[in-house]
């Protein structure tokens, strides 16, 4: 079975996942390479942006970014 036929309309770019749940793009992409989450083929070409070459199903995303919690950003170090 095709990922299509699994998320026929679940199948978001990155832009659209961080735009539903909140999650920056670099942390989706860090669930994908540590295999939290799967990567599918996007509908890119080379005319286009890299972003649009990958696609996430938002099923698989959703109860990650439930328990997401942004880290706590260091204290600028004084000069």
């Amino acid at each position: 079975m095709r990922p299509a036929e699994l998320y026929p309309d679940d199948l978001v770019f990155e832009h659209e996942a961080t735009e539903a749940t909140g999650v920056p793009g670099p942390v989706i992409r860090k669930w994908a390479s540590r295999g939290k989450i799967r990567r599918y083929p996007g509908d890119g070409y080379s005319g286009q942006g890299h972003e649009y070459r990958t696609m996430y199903a938002l099923p698989e995303i959703l109860p990650l970014a439930a328990r997401y919690r942004p880290a706590p950003q260091r204290a600028p170090k004084a000069a």
